[in-house]
């Protein structure tokens, strides 16, 4: 069995990815392991033979396709998140990674450590190959020719020890924290508002104008005036139901038909009059409604309001079905491929309106090859410029942070010129899963072996003990500062802590305990910065110890 391994790798792959999700969905005390399951399973195999590993290429073609898509689809949110707080998250992380090489040094001086061993440690503890990649090209400067074969094995014995705990220990870490304290991250999404969570369901209520003293005002007025998010659609005035815009303007008896969160309709019903009997968003004598496929490049990209919706098609947009989550379709709204509008308009309009959104499953089930392969190119590119830094040292983003940083700028683009860089929301989805599968694959295959070996050596459980004291520390660190002092909401935290760790498999641990995207966000706002930090102090590392 094991020489039909060795020789098959994409069985074991199958395998190996095949046996981990099954017990990824295992659920102890209501916690599941999910995708992460594949490293562990991967490690378990790797350790039966040295030569039962999957080729490099697996795992790195995972993890270029992986942060890739996780780039794509966070790139708007990130520059925004940046732009908002994302200094101070930053500052975090990098004080996180300061600690965890303070840390590493201090353990390396009292243990009597060699100086290649605390590069692996640190790298390993921290989860960071990038890191790993810079420490031997340090040494082959620094190590006299004698010695070089050996100083070269240090960080890799290092590494091989921790790297393992140093995802192990984070999720454990991310465990205990959420119930010690009693994170309910649903009640965190509801309380800042995202889409698709409890209270932020979206709702049509038909509103009976009858407060005298608002009319007559536009709608637009009173929307700027009370901070409503709402999208309103139909107004009946004196019999006759039409469009309403911002211009219109409404007086005591009209009836009206927003879109809204329950909370803000409430609002907006105890100030305007009453809730109305009446179901004008299910009227179809006048205006009919639909719901339309987005999958006509032309209109990706695009904010509505250059759409001319209106003077097209005398038609609205009153939500965006994007996922499994209903958006409000506001002027400044961009559509993406998959997307799925509710149009309100005439009914002879319908069928040309379908035509203008492209309303075609088959074009939304089709990856934009052409852009999707350009995009990492460029990524993959860019991972390969030096960028030199003071004393002499250059250091490259490599195939993780190049893909990552070019997705994060064209993910915020959306599209540039006839190029839509985004991708279909459920082709987003995939793409992403099966490359942190095939990440986690070979890396739990290709670790596994010589992570028992070392453990059977003397100072194996020493190294084993540092590196999980460096990374339980760090992270018991960061959550607190983060949530206690900072009040940092879990669910960005855990995403940040994943950035920290540059690592993907703590990213889907952690959306799969939050079941939203803040994950993502806090990931793709410290990564770069975390990998950078990890780079640079691990070379100043070699460079101080003795």
């Amino acid at each position: 069995m094991i020489q039909l391994l060795i020789s098959e790798p994409l069985l074991l792959l199958f395998i190996v990815t095949a046996i981990g999700s099954a017990i990824g969905r295992i659920r102890i005390a209501g916690v599941s392991l999910g995708v992460a399951a594949v490293l562990f399973v991967g490690l378990a195999f790797g350790a039966l033979h040295p030569d039962i590993k999957l080729p490099e290429f697996v795992y790195v073609l995972g993890l270029v396709i992986f942060v890739y898509t996780v780039g794509i689809s966070s790139g708007a949110s990130f520059f925004s998140a940046l732009r908002r707080k994302g200094l101070r998250d930053n500052l975090l992380i990098v004080g996180g990674i300061t600690v965890a090489f303070g840390m590493t040094v201090l353990g390396t001086l009292l243990l009597g450590l060699r100086p290649g061993v605390a590069a692996g440690l640190f790298a390993g503890s921290l989860t960071n190959t990038p890191a790993l990649a810079a420490a031997l090209e340090q040494i082959k400067v620094l190590a006299p020719p004698a010695l070089r074969e050996q100083w070269l094995a240090d960080p890799i014995v290092g590494y091989s020890v921790t790297y393992p705990l140093g995802v192990i220990g984070m999720i454990v870490v991310m465990i205990v924290v959420q119930r010690w304290w009693h994170i309910d991250y649903q009640q965190e999404a509801k309380a800042l508002k995202l889409p698709g969570h409890a209270g932020t369901a979206l709702e049509n209520r038909t509103i009976r104008i009858m407060q005298s003293d608002n009319a007559p005002q536009s709608v637009g007025e009173l929307v700027a005036k009370h901070g409503w998010d709402v999208v309103v659609g139909r107004v009946k005035h004196n019999g006759t139901i039409k469009l309403a815009d911002t211009e219109t303007r409404l007086v005591a008896g009209d009836e009206v038909s927003m879109i809204g969160t329950p909370a803000t309709l409430d609002a907006i019903t105890q100030a305007l009059g009453t809730a109305s009997p009446d179901a004008l968003d299910l009227d179809r004598h006048a205006l009919d409604f639909r719901r339309i496929i987005v999958s006509e490049r032309a209109v990706i990209g695009r904010p509505l309001r250059d759409l001319h919706l209106h003077d097209q098609f005398h038609a609205i947009i009153t939500r965006v079905r994007r996922g499994d989550v209903d958006l409000l379709a506001h002027d400044a709204t961009t559509l993406e491929l998959g997307d799925r509008v509710r149009v309100v308009a005439p009914r002879a309009y319908m069928e040309r309106i379908s035509r203008f959104f492209g309303d075609s499953y088959r074009s939304i089930s089709e990856i934009d090859l052409l852009t999707f392969n350009v995009g990492l190119a460029l990524g993959l590119l860019v991972g390969l410029i030096p960028i030199p830094l003071p004393g002499g040292v250059t250091i490259k983003l490599g195939f993780a942070g190049g893909p990552l940083l070019v997705a994060l700028i064209l993910g915020a683009l959306g599209r540039t010129g006839p190029f839509v860089w985004n991708m279909p929301y459920s082709a987003t989805l995939t793409l992403r899963q099966l490359g942190l599968v095939l990440f986690l694959a070979g890396v739990g295959t290709r670790a596994g072996f010589a992570f028992v070996s070392t453990l059977r050596q003397g100072d194996g459980l020493i190294i084993l003990l540092a590196g999980a004291g460096i990374t339980v520390s760090t992270a018991l660190l960061v959550l607190w500062v983060g949530y206690h002092v900072l009040k940092i909401p879990m669910g960005l935290l855990v995403g940040m802590l994943a950035g920290l760790q540059t690592q993907p498999a703590l990213l889907g641990f952690a959306l799969e305990q939050t079941d939203n995207d803040l994950p993502n966000v806090g990931y793709a706002t410290v990564y770069p910065l975390a990998m950078i930090t990890k780079i640079m102090l691990i070379q100043v590392l070699l460079v101080i110890l003795p």
